[in-house]
């Protein structure tokens, strides 16, 4: 008789193990991106006076748990060639090859590589930035709050534009472009779950 339930205990013992495996590897939820109500924009200094620009096109994919982060990924598309700081003049320079050389170089890309919660909706994303062909590992602080089934992150980071070779020859001089820029984003996204 110890045989039989041996086998049925070690049967029901494999069962629970692929049911908590499986469990664990089920993906974390994808939220959707709200595009109409979402930003990024961006401030440079411009011989010393801070000048606000912004990207018009993006896109995200946003899949973690807040309450389980580690599991999740946030990967983030800019269509550099939408950049503009509103003048019609500078705005026809960004595309070229000394800016964000749009014809090789059209997104510029974040994937994360690991996330961390910091406290009650703060997170510390970390991953790799590319732009214009160059990769940097970033961390990016991130705040999400909860409304009306929205949920918003909001954040910012400063990079310094040398580092992507953005404004190469005679633009390497920060006396005229400051080499500190900071981005910044609001993100409202659609699906994610409850913090």
């Amino acid at each position: 008789m110890k045989r039989p339930f041996l086998a049925w205990r070690a049967l029901c013992a494999s069962a629970l193990i692929a049911f908590v495996a499986s469990a664990a590897a089920e993906p974390a939820p994808t939220a959707k991106l709200v595009p109409g109500q979402s930003q990024i924009g961006f401030v440079t200094k411009q011989m010393g006076v801070p000048v606000e620009g912004t990207f018009k096109t993006f896109d995200a994919q946003v899949a973690f748990d807040p309450r389980k982060p580690e599991g999740g990924s946030v990967a983030l598309q800019i269509d550099v060639g939408s950049a503009t700081l509103g003048l019609p003049q500078v705005d026809a320079e960004l595309p070229k090859p000394a800016w964000f050389d749009t014809a090789r170089f059209p997104k510029a890309i974040f994937q994360s590589s690991g996330i961390k919660a910091v406290g009650s909706g703060h997170y510390e994303i970390a991953g790799k930035l590319t732009i214009k062909g160059s990769a940097k590992y970033v961390v990016v602080p991130v705040e999400i709050v909860q409304s009306h089934g929205q949920s918003t992150a909001t954040g910012s980071l400063t990079i310094q534009r040398l580092a992507f070779k953005i404004g190469d020859g005679e633009w390497t001089d920060t006396s005229m472009v400051g080499d500190d820029v900071q981005v910044r984003f609001k993100l409202v996204l659609i699906g994610l779950a409850p913090l």
